[in-house]
């Protein structure tokens, strides 16, 4: 036996170095050259900076305030950090397979009777089993478990981009209502005076009833617009509170805390001038500054900057597509492993003794051990495995056709948004100027349907224009701003406030440590987002 074992232990050592010494398939090689627009490839990297807090380009401190609250609490994002949790035990799993796969320790005892004499029966036996990963598929398992790892990450990422964008666009949902509600509330207050101004004609018989008439039909109609307004902005709230994971009550506080800035000064907007006549204050420049409302915020963001290439590819979303590509590289490799025998060491250590006369323990020979190698080879199961591999080579490089999917489409996105963000600011300057136009037609309209120079239907069309036009410059506004944050949202922007945090709260991690024993996984270094991915 003492002769055995040196050589035996040899042969163990030479197993050992020959484990992982090949990994069959292809390694991956990179994503070759993705279909992006050459205009947009520049040398060197280029910083996230510019897109990695945008929100903050609005300059205003109630939209901070959401995203940073959004951050911390949205369920979404909590959920896709304990994604990123699991993804890591995966991973330590596929990593335990380099190791002996198989240990047991089994023991038995029990005792017979045969005649006049007692049988008794003990063993206990340690056993052990390990596959050698000669060929890589272990290796390869890995592999594919890391890439899988990051691609949650990425997710997680990419869930970040989305909800983040999502607070924000519902934030200028909320801001666009609240102007369109102060045009509106306005727009009532000049019917009000142009209804009892048509009201004191009728008694005095200077116009028919007709035109009384219709000034109450256009004051009640944009009464009415005001509930469907005021629903739209109660179900911008409401989207707010559900991304925060909060009641409507706490983000009421949050909006309020910026009611100042988005104040309406309805008081200074009508006045009564020549001659006594209603009139809407204008302003000597020409630009009716204080008719406009400023409540939604807008971004300073100048669409004619080159886009970065490298800037669009780190999107998160893109990086799932990479991600999945890599997996799927190397489970090709771990399939192809299955063609060629496998290798492994067994052990047994065991204790069993089998006596008469009553006693558990004796016997000299009762201690055994086996050590010693073996193979297996399905030989008889080649063309299932054969199409094993042609089926992971498929789902490979159906991977590669989603990544350059992803690409392309996240091309189109950037530039839907860019033209987007053009046209509408061309859209607002046009409009405005159609505002001013409205304004200044109703207060000609007013002095001389006063002075009967014009019958009221042109006075009507002049409320009517200006009553449209001001909703649609809210909207218009609102829409631009909404472009702006689809653009950020299309280069990736915003994930980038993960850098350095854990993606499990303190909370989650202490409760999942008191529950189960995670080891060093849920420690805040191991929770955080990989060097190589920042």
């Amino acid at each position: 036996m003492k002769n055995k074992l040196p050589k035996l232990g040899l042969s163990v050592l030479t197993v050992l170095m020959l484990s992982g010494c090949a990994k069959l398939g292809p390694d991956f090689m990179g994503m070759g050259n993705p279909p992006i627009p050459e205009k947009w490839k520049h040398e060197g990297t280029r910083s996230d900076s510019s897109v990695s807090q945008w929100w903050k380009t609005f300059h205003d401190p109630t939209l901070n305030t959401l995203v940073q609250k959004t951050y911390a609490q949205n369920l979404d994002i909590k959920s896709a950090g304990l994604r990123i949790a699991q993804a890591r035990a995966v991973l330590g799993i596929s990593e335990g397979l380099a190791f002996p796969q198989a240990q047991s320790i089994s023991g038995s005892a029990s005792s017979s009777r045969t005649g006049v004499s007692d049988i008794a029966t003990a063993g206990v036996n340690f056993d052990i089993g390990w596959e050698m990963d000669i060929w890589g598929k272990y290796a390869r398992g890995i592999e594919s478990s890391e890439a899988n790892l990051y691609a949650s990450i990425a997710s997680y990422n990419d869930i970040m981009v989305s909800v983040i964008a999502e607070v924000a666009r519902n934030y200028i949902n909320y801001r666009t209502a609240e102007e369109r509600l102060a045009y509106a509330r306005r727009n009532v207050l000049i019917q009000e005076r142009v209804t009892q101004m048509t009201e004191v004609q009728f008694n005095s018989g200077n116009v028919s009833e007709l035109d009384m008439q219709q000034a109450r039909t256009q004051l009640y109609n944009t009464r009415s617009a005001i509930p469907s307004i005021e629903l739209s902005k109660i179900k911008a709230r409401n989207a707010i509170a559900l991304l925060l994971g909060t009641d409507d009550r706490t983000v009421n506080k949050i909006l309020a805390s910026g009611s100042k800035k988005h104040s309406d000064s309805k008081g200074k907007y009508i006045d009564l001038e020549k001659r006594g006549v209603m009139q809407i204050k204008e302003n000597t420049s020409g630009l009716l500054n204080v008719v406009n409302v400023d409540m939604i915020p807008q971004a300073r963001l100048n669409p004619y900057n080159k886009i970065d290439a490298g800037l669009l590819m780190r999107r998160p979303d893109i990086k799932i597509a990479e991600y999945q590509v890599r997996s799927n590289n190397a489970l090709i490799g771990a399939t192809i492993a299955e063609l060629y025998p496998s290798f492994s060491l067994f052990g047994n250590i065991g204790y069993n003794t089998n006596n008469a006369g009553g006693s558990w323990v004796s016997g000299s020979n009762a201690l055994g051990v086996t050590v010693g190698p073996s193979f297996s080879w399905n030989i008889f199961q080649y063309g299932r495995i054969k199409n094993q591999i042609r089926l992971q080579d498929a789902v490979f490089e159906e991977s590669l056709v989603n990544y350059n999917k992803r690409v392309l489409s996240a091309v189109s996105e950037v530039s839907d948004a860019v033209h987007g963000y053009i046209l509408t600011q061309k859209q607002q300057v046009e409009n405005r100027k159609a505002v001013d136009a409205t304004v200044r037609a109703f207060n000609i309209s007013v002095i001389q349907y006063n002075d009967g120079l014009v019958n009221y239907q042109r006075l009507l069309t002049t409320v009517e224009k200006l009553t449209s036009t001001q909703d649609r410059y809210a909207t218009i506004k609102g829409n631009l701003s909404t472009q702006a944050i689809l653009l950020y949202k299309a280069l990736g922007g915003g994930w980038q406030i993960s850098k350095g945090k854990s993606y499990l709260s303190e909370e989650t991690a202490a409760k999942m440590k008191k529950r189960v024993d995670w080891d060093r996984y849920l420690d805040p270094e191991m929770t955080q987002l990989p060097k190589e991915m920042q």
